[in-house]
């Protein structure tokens, strides 16, 4: 199995809720900057490439050393654009998705999704949650919950070796069941605060890092959205209702992101502090 891995960070200039935000500049770096330099810190890459949609991306990118290659502005989604990428580098196997709007990304966890791929075969898909025990954020769309069988491997166990037959089967590890803007699973008696403390834990918070095999990648991009896709929002439904198996990683924080004026405006504080 080719193991060997590449970063790519899907960067695309427009965005609804707060424009060019990829483009901003917190002290003298850009936000696309510190992701890159962020991911230019894991190990378990060959290179990091930036996969841009406009000409300002891409002399962003040329004026802070980056490696970037132009793709299309129709790509509907991240993994699209990523699948466009891998078109171009036949000798890799594993590519991580790493979004242009997370500059404060840990190069551990991005090291720890790729190793979770490598460790199990079975898995089209590795992607990373962390446990939620706010009840407010159970209701909130914006935090995208995933229910998980099984329990997620931290980044201290994922190096330990599995049974053969859990990694034939796919039982011995975190496997992704669905993905939800709503509250999953269910309490049919309410929240609780046992429910929230739980451990294994019981609510999960996906962040938006994943890896992927190459295989995968050629398939999704020959695939249309899917009715759950549609539906919630989430391209990784793509993958659920077609039966790809995706596996879960545990960290135990999310990293913010930058969605809003007003995530710059405290990832900018952040900086300067």
């Amino acid at each position: 199995m080719n193991n060997r891995c590449m970063i790519v960070i899907p960067a695309r200039l427009g965005s609804t809720r707060f424009s060019e935000k990829l483009l901003r500049r917190a002290g003298n770096k850009s936000v696309l900057q510190y992701t890159f330099e962020a991911a230019k810190l894991a190990k378990a890459a060959e290179q990091v490439v930036i996969a841009v949609d406009d000409a300002k991306l891409f002399e962003e990118a040329s004026r802070f050393g980056g490696h970037a290659v132009m793709t299309s502005v129709d790509c509907p989604s991240g993994t699209d654009r990523i699948a466009e990428v891998a078109n171009t580098f036949p000798d890799i196997g594993i590519f991580v998705n790493v979004q242009g709007d997370e500059p404060e990304i840990d190069p551990a966890t991005i090291d720890l999704v790729t190793r979770t791929l490598i460790h199990n075969p079975w898995a089209d898909i590795a992607t990373v949650a962390a446990p939620i025990r706010e009840a407010d954020r159970l209701d909130d769309p914006n935090c995208v919950k995933v229910v998980v069988a099984g329990v997620p491997k931290s980044a201290d166990q994922a190096d330990e070796l599995r049974p053969a037959d859990a990694i034939a089967n796919g039982t011995g590890q975190g496997r992704a069941v669905y993905f939800s803007r709503s509250s999953v699973p269910h309490l049919r008696g309410g929240v609780t605060e046992q429910a929230l403390t739980s451990e294994p834990p019981l609510f999960w918070h996906h962040l938006g890092l994943y890896a992927y095999r190459r295989e995968f990648l050629q398939w999704f991009s020959n695939q249309p959205p899917s009715v759950l896709e549609q539906t919630e929002r989430l391209e990784q439904l793509r993958a659920i209702e077609a039966g790809k198996q995706i596996v879960i990683a545990r960290v135990e924080s999310a990293v913010a992101g930058i969605d809003t004026q007003e995530d710059f405006e405290a990832f900018k504080k952040r900086v300067r502090a």
